[in-house]
């Protein structure tokens, strides 16, 4: 509730302040250009452009906040990186502003242009940045007083959970914490996760067995809350996580990346638009493409399939079919180049990865997005996390339609070729970015049009 009631007092101040800038900013510029064409002040506001901009510039600047990111972390902020956060965001925002609504009513005058600019600037700045620190100063007093704190439930009751639990219990610099116990992973967690209103789970084993940590740590990835490690066990991991230190204590953040809050958001747009262009305006190559594998052979023109994705959760993916309706009587069974149990117009189609094409729909539902680590089944994944424990992590992003492994290594023939495809997905995961993103697609859109999707 803290997180949410954050976020409602940050995008109502956003709001506030940026009506305020606008309404300060339209009085100094009825006195630096438009009072020679009113006859008032008063008539000026009234304008039909003024009051258009009342209402629509604040809504335009609530959506460069969200693609800052800035509203995607409510409790733990920098005050730091919240300052030039929105000096960015200003900055882009005015400019914006500037050259879209200002620029074309002006009259032709470098001086007027300079003026306007930094009283739009300095305005939106001064309203925006003044309203997020009062009230990113009273949540870190709220914190500091431990009047807010995060209900956490340790995993593990020997002695490294003690540990823990003394070292939490701390005042800390930008979290306090409640632990509410420290049980065996055996308990009941989902009630005792329900009834305590536990808000984070933190993983203290004092065994080293990695098989136990790794099925636990799948275990806990459907309560939806954020897993946090001690740092012994970073050789489970890799490079691409977040490490937060708590009172000297350091945690890794399981659930976390190193990609940027403004690229998560402006990335989850970007699918979402392309999947609905995609779907639009290729329906009748998927119309075509559905006569061709219904009239080739017989069974469904769609294949289904349970697939593990985000945080673990399991969602069904879509395909056009290319095997016989048979094709696993006997049980999951991966293919390859020469498979006979593909069809002759299933080869075409994997050639140029165009049974891949209902997915978009996939996207769009939020399931996948459309570069991120190829998702495997369960069956798949409970072998290849025996010889791969790190596998997990992969979790921690939507899976894609396309992905760096099926750029440079392609469809895997067995489970030592989907470990040795995953380490481009790990390094995918490490190096997330919308530049990455954007490369990925470039080969993957050549991929097709080569027909080397085989």
């Amino acid at each position: 509730m803290k997180k949410k009631s954050q976020l409602f007092k940050y995008i109502s101040a956003d709001f506030i302040a940026a009506n305020l800038a606008w309404f300060a900013f339209n009085i100094v510029r009825y006195y630096l250009t438009a009072a020679q064409n009113f006859s008032a002040l008063s008539d000026f506001m009234g304008y039909i452009h003024v009051v258009k901009g009342q209402v629509v510039i604040p809504f335009i600047w609530l959506a460069l906040h969200y693609y800052s990111g800035y509203y995607n972390t409510t409790l733990e902020k920098s005050r730091l990186s919240e300052f030039f956060t929105t000096l960015a965001t200003v900055l882009i925002g005015t400019v914006l502003i500037f050259f879209c609504v200002l620029l074309p009513n002006l009259p032709e005058s470098i001086r007027i242009y300079y003026e306007q600019f930094s009283c739009l600037f300095l305005f939106s700045f001064f309203f925006i940045y003044t309203f997020r620190l009062f009230i990113t100063n009273h949540a870190a007093k709220k914190i500091k007083n431990r009047e807010w704190t995060v209900r956490a439930l340790i995993l593990g009751s020997g002695e490294k959970a003690a540990q823990i639990k003394s070292l939490l219990e701390k005042p800390a610099a930008s979290m306090a914490y409640t632990v509410q116990g420290c049980v065996d992973v055996h308990s009941d967690l989902g009630n005792i996760i329900q009834t305590q209103g536990i808000e984070e789970l933190i993983v203290a084993l004092d065994s080293d067995d990695e098989n136990e940590l790794t099925n636990l740590l799948y275990s806990l990835y459907r309560y939806k809350l954020p897993i946090k490690l001690p740092l012994s066990y970073s050789k489970l991991l890799t490079g691409g996580v977040k490490i937060k230190t708590i009172t000297g204590f350091p945690l890794i953040d399981v659930m976390g990346n190193n990609f940027s809050e403004a690229g998560k958001n402006i990335k989850l747009t970007l699918d979402k638009l392309v999947s609905v262009a995609v779907l639009i305006l290729l329906s009748p190559v998927y119309l075509y493409l559905a006569i061709r594998v219904k009239t080739e052979s017989k069974g469904q023109v769609f294949i289904k399939q349970e697939r593990i994705g985000f945080h673990g959760k399991p969602f069904v993916i879509y395909k056009f079919r290319t095997m016989r309706e048979d094709a696993e009587k006997d049980g999951p069974s991966l293919s390859s180049e020469n498979d006979g149990r593909i069809t002759s117009f299933g080869q075409i189609m994997r050639k140029y990865r165009l049974d891949e094409l209902p997915q978009f729909w996939n996207v769009l539902k939020g399931d996948m997005s459309l570069v991120g680590p190829r998702p495997e089944r369960k069956h798949y994944i409970d072998q290849i996390v025996k010889q791969a424990p790190c596998f997990y992590l992969l979790h921690n992003v939507r899976p894609g339609i396309t992905s760096w492994g099926m750029v440079k290594f392609g469809y895997a023939r067995n489970i030592a070729e989907m470990i040795e495809r995953m380490q481009y997905d790990i390094l995918y995961y490490e190096n997330m970015s919308l530049m990455l993103d954007i490369k990925i697609l470039i080969y993957s859109i050549k991929t097709i049009c080569t027909g080397k999707g085989i």
